[in-house]
């Protein structure tokens, strides 16, 4: 499959926490650094997700806000 986005970034599953409509996923990429996406219930049954599995975290957004 081709994707558009250029921003993938391979890791592991360090956590899941469930929700009542979307889960919570935290990837470890490595180096200490940890990316958290949540998406719903039903992609991480569908992609039978669990904790250790390696996946790519594709990232593309049309805006990129930074705080101080």
């Amino acid at each position: 499959m081709k994707i558009s986005a250029r921003n993938q970034i391979s890791g592991r599953i360090a956590s899941i926490h469930p929700g009542a409509v979307n889960g919570s996923v935290k990837v470890d990429i490595g180096n200490g650094i940890v990316i958290t996406a949540n998406i719903t219930e039903e992609a991480i049954a569908d992609l039978a997700l669990g904790e250790g599995d390696q996946v790519t975290v594709l990232i593309k957004a049309s805006d990129v806000l930074i705080g101080k």
